[in-house]
């Protein structure tokens, strides 16, 4: 369960205690024995100083509180709640008990690279505000293996360019490869989306409307993906919901005259996200009803990608 692919990096910061406290959140549920201790000294062994690994414990079943009550660190600290809270209650009451001017939310699956922090900081310019820091993501298997990196390559440091870039798959938004500036990240609400699916792209795109953003090339963070996580259990219907409202939160973000082609683009863009959900269900009854559902949100173009569009694998 470890990675075995930890690139160089191509920006360091010079850490030390002078720098920023920077919260690594790590929300987590019954995973006392996989990959929770994983995740632990990924975060543990970050090279940034001042640091907190502060663990929501959302009523695990399992060793968690006893696997966290066994850490002789003094930057772990943990949310042991009686409660389930859902995810994303759990995220928000780690959000809101961070003390770091900087937070990270990392699932107990997910990995950052050992300099993942000290290079988000090294990209941030004294003087400017900033919403967010991103680095490269790269994309593991259950093993931790890396099975594709994707470098952060954003053209351009509008807003604009950086949605049209994800649009074109040339960056990954992920919350593993997010460094948020916490106050701000609080003062658009944390994370709710419609249903709870996107919430992490909505705070992005709320960031991108009043705050800058900085960039990092160098894949840092590591995405752990399956075919049976969530995506995939959802309702495809409250996929296109999420994603409408998303598509209409950036119309009203990004400069008026580049509205209508950036609304195209993550129209088609979200469109395919959503008919690659419905292409995963099992039943061609079902798969051929929720292509219709996305056909109704994005119109019929979608059932012609549904065709073409091979089912996950």
């Amino acid at each position: 369960m470890t990675d075995k692919h930890v690139p160089e990096g191509n920006r360091q910061a010079s850490a030390g205690a002078s720098g920023p406290r920077v919260t690594i959140a790590i929300p987590t549920y019954n995973r006392a024995d996989s990959y929770l201790p994983v995740v632990m000294e990924a975060a543990r062994a970050q090279t940034w100083e001042p640091l907190e690994i502060l663990v929501g414990n959302n009523a695990s079943t399992d060793n968690t509180a006893e696997v966290l009550a066994s850490y002789n660190d003094p930057r772990v600290r943990a949310l042991n709640h009686e409660q389930n809270l859902g995810a994303n209650g759990n995220f928000n009451s780690l959000l809101e008990a961070a003390s770091g001017e900087w937070f990270l939310l990392l699932h107990d699956d997910d990995l950052i690279d050992p300099d993942f922090i000290e290079t988000c900081m090294g990209a941030l310019e004294s003087g400017r505000d900033y919403g967010f820091v991103r680095t490269g993501v790269r994309y593991i298997n259950e093993h931790g293996i890396a099975k594709q990196e994707v470098p952060n390559r954003v053209n351009g440091s509008s807003r604009e360019d950086l949605l049209r870039s994800w649009f074109e798959s040339k960056t990954g938004f992920f919350l593993c490869n997010t460094l948020y500036n916490t106050s701000h990240l609080r003062e658009v609400g944390g994370w709710h989306s419609l249903h709870n699916l996107l919430e992490d792209n909505y705070a992005l795109v709320k960031l991108l409307a009043r705050w800058d953003h900085a960039e990092v090339e160098a894949v840092k963070a590591s995405y752990r993906y399956s075919f049976d996580q969530r995506t995939y259990q959802v309702p495809v219907v409250e996929w296109c919901e999420d994603f409408c409202q998303l598509r209409d939160m950036i119309a009203e973000v990004v400069d008026p005259a580049e509205r209508a082609a950036i609304a195209a683009q993550s129209t088609s863009f979200f469109m395919h996200l959503c008919v690659r959900r419905a292409n995963a269900i099992a039943s061609p009854l079902r798969r051929f009803r929720a292509r219709l559902q996305v056909a109704r949100f994005f119109g019929l173009g979608s059932l012609r990608a549904g065709w073409g569009m091979p089912r996950p694998v």
